[in-house]
């Protein structure tokens, strides 16, 4: 069990409105980070420094309720108490497999003085790499539910940092698009801002904000309004007011603001996961791993007498070639814009007959699962959230009954409060039948794969998928995933195109489709992107035989310790990550070529081999070809990364006896 204590630093009881107008303070166990908490008449104002510099100014916080109207003016301060905790907990899916919770907690119990007197507890912790904060909703004798229209939270951040962010148009979304960087000041007002966004100062900090724990509530966006950043929260379907429906007592996702003097910090970060509660269920049984996924690639299949997509015989080819290379997991999807089940839709879309326990005539899933299970692979399918939202439990059951031990769970595309109330009950109820989940077209994450770790990945992000029919995902994309989306955790990119053209050459292939960048570059996109089910998504005979692919066979999905030994924003992004004793290294550049010094000091004392892949003397002709060198390396060793315009490096180190 961890180790847990709670330290009584300080408590204040109100005795007069004047007593209330005193600043509480929060400081981070390092002490390097300060929050203070102010009681105006019009609403509670907070303030946050980080290393003595300012980068949250009088922010007001407030709610707005349907009964009862604005929550913030005239508050009576109840209580204030101030704990402490040091513990340490283990994630079986994360970037570190064990974590330090290391902060500092002020709560503080405000209530109303005029009306019915509806309280509110603000919650907020102090780390030394950020703050969070919630609002706790208890149960009163006048009140055992509440409706929610608006969460007034503000960030009026000091200074005009430089944002990246992705906007979107409204709270219907996949959360794909391009990222815009721009001073603060350009920001269009009242325009939707996805989360995490990242803002940099000159010479530092750098901030994002972001959620996490996001159970029973409506996902958050950023919206500058009068010139200060406030929460957004995404309505119930059907109508635009209410955002909340709730029994009491209840309480907020975290409200998170990420911190550090150097950007690879906020990557190397557990804030996220630490904020959420640890799992309730059994997950023993849980294997992340790599997945085939043969709809990016075109449903491709050798030359043969059996039909493609929606046979037994092509899924035993792709099962075949997973077992082969060591690929953990294949994916039943469809063939030609059609599901492997029953559906009377359009394409993919589901119609009023859609049947998700029943596969198309011909597909004999127990085979399939059967000839899987023989040949040591997993087996997963593609489903549509709504007709397996529909028939959640029956095809639960009979997923289990195949063999089926994983999903692809596509085109949720909303994040209000009823979406992330289902896709917990999808989470909940797949564990109970042994099967994780992948997201698609869902908001960021927030830390649930603490709480449910067969939730192993999600999308979320424009990616390789778009090179089917454009526009293409170039490197300089690429580079504002690390300090936007992965702030938030697992990302999936539908991975693994081996088929680099220079940027000239390419062209929208549905079939085989294209890359932008280089093949040292993707391989690079494996380390850099966190994500606990590694999709390899091209077709076999694309791997075999080709330079990096035995790279992606060794490359684990789970990590026992991340390191962030260089990062510049959207410019170039250096992530090594360690399993047991083995540390794989991946470097990433955008559209511009540099020379960047890795210095090995992460490592622990010893000798290690290291096995580097790297752009080649030609690739910007000839993009898939790769320098593969072997070299002997210790903590005291400085490598020189060469990476092409788009390219990248990838190195193994394993510990020498």
């Amino acid at each position: 069990m961890p180790t847990r204590y709670l330290l009584l630093l300080a408590a204040w009881l109100l005795a007069t409105s004047a007593f209330a107008q005193k600043a509480l303070t929060l400081r981070s166990p390092d002490g390097q980070l300060t929050y203070r908490l102010r009681l105006t008449p019009q609403a509670p104002e907070y303030d946050v420094t980080f290393h003595g510099k300012p980068v949250v100014e009088a922010s007001p916080l407030g709610l707005v309720f349907q009964a009862g109207g604005a929550w913030g003016a005239g508050l009576t301060q109840l209580s204030a108490r101030q704990t402490a905790v040091d513990e340490h907990y283990s994630l079986p899916v994360g970037k570190a497999s064990r974590v330090r919770n290391h902060y500092r907690q002020l709560t503080v119990a405000l209530r109303e003085k005029a009306g019915v007197g509806r309280p509110v507890n603000l919650v907020v912790r102090a780390y030394d790499d950020g703050l969070a904060f919630r609002y706790e909703f208890p149960k009163s004798e006048k009140q055992t539910d509440y409706v929610l229209t608006d969460e007034n939270s503000t960030f009026r951040l000091a200074g005009n940092p430089t944002v990246l962010t992705l906007f979107r148009e409204n709270y219907t979304t996949s959360h794909e698009g391009f990222y815009s960087r721009l001073p603060l000041s350009k920001v269009r007002a009242d325009t939707l801002m996805d989360m995490p966004t990242l803002f940099e100062y000159p010479g530092g900090p750098y901030l994002a904000i972001t959620e996490a724990a996001l159970r029973d509530y409506a996902s958050m966006y950023l919206a500058k309004h009068e010139g200060v950043l406030m929460s957004r929260l995404s309505p119930l379907p059907g109508q635009t007011a209410v955002k909340v429906r709730a029994a009491l007592p209840h309480r907020s996702p975290w409200r998170v603001l990420l911190l550090g003097q150097r950007v690879g910090t906020l990557l190397e970060s557990n804030i996220i996961t630490s904020l959420n509660d640890p799992p309730t269920q059994d997950f023993s049984w849980l294997k992340p791993g790599k997945s085939a996924f043969h709809w990016w690639n075109g449903d491709i299949s050798p030359d043969t007498t059996f039909a493609p997509g929606r046979s037994f015989e092509f899924n035993q080819y792709y099962i075949d070639f997973c077992a082969s290379h060591g690929i953990d997991y294949h994916t039943v999807i469809g063939y030609g814009n059609s599901a492997w089940y029953q559906n009377d839709g359009e394409g993919y879309s589901p119609g009023p007959h859609t049947d998700i326990t029943k596969p198309v005539p011909g597909l004999d899933m127990q085979r399939i699962g059967d000839y899987a299970k023989s040949k040591g692979v997993g087996l997963r399918v593609w489903v549509h959230w709504q007709p397996f939202y529909a028939q959640l439990d029956k095809a639960l059951a009979q997923f289990q009954t195949w063999g089926v031990q994983g999903m692809m769970v596509d085109f949720l595309d909303r994040d209000d409060q009823q979406m992330i109330q289902m896709q917990e009950e999808m989470l909940r109820k797949a564990a109970a039948h042994h099967i994780h989940i992948q997201f698609h077209g869902a908001a960021k994450p927030t830390g649930l794969s603490r709480t449910y770790p067969n939730e192993l990945t999600r999308e979320g992000t424009f990616n390789y998928e778009n090179n089917k029919w454009g526009p293409a995902i170039t490197p300089d994309h690429d580079l504002n995933m690390p300090f936007t989306r992965l702030l938030a955790g697992p990302t999936d990119y539908h991975l693994g195109g081996f088929r680099a053209v220079p940027p000239a050459q390419f062209r929208v292939q549905y079939t085989r489709p294209l890359m932008i960048g280089t093949r040292a570059h993707m391989l690079a996109m494996y380390v850099v992107l966190e994500s606990y089910l590694g999709m390899v998504c091209d077709y076999p005979a694309a791997y075999e035989g080709q330079p990096g692919f035995e790279f992606i066979r060794a490359l684990p999905t789970v990590w026992d310790e991340t390191r962030v030994p260089l990062a510049e924003v959207s410019q170039y992004v250096c992530i090594a990550r360690r399993q047991g004793t083995d540390w794989f290294v991946g470097a990433l550049t955008n559209s511009q070529a540099r020379s960047l010094s890795l210095k090995l000091d992460f490592l622990p004392p010893g000798q290690y081999e290291a096995t580097l892949w790297a752009d080649a003397a030609d690739v910007a002709t000839e993009p898939n070809h790769l320098l593969k060198k072997t070299l002997t390396v210790s903590r005291e060793t400085t490598l020189p990364l060469a990476l092409a315009a788009g390219g990248g490096q990838v190195l193994t180190l394993r510990r020498l006896p």
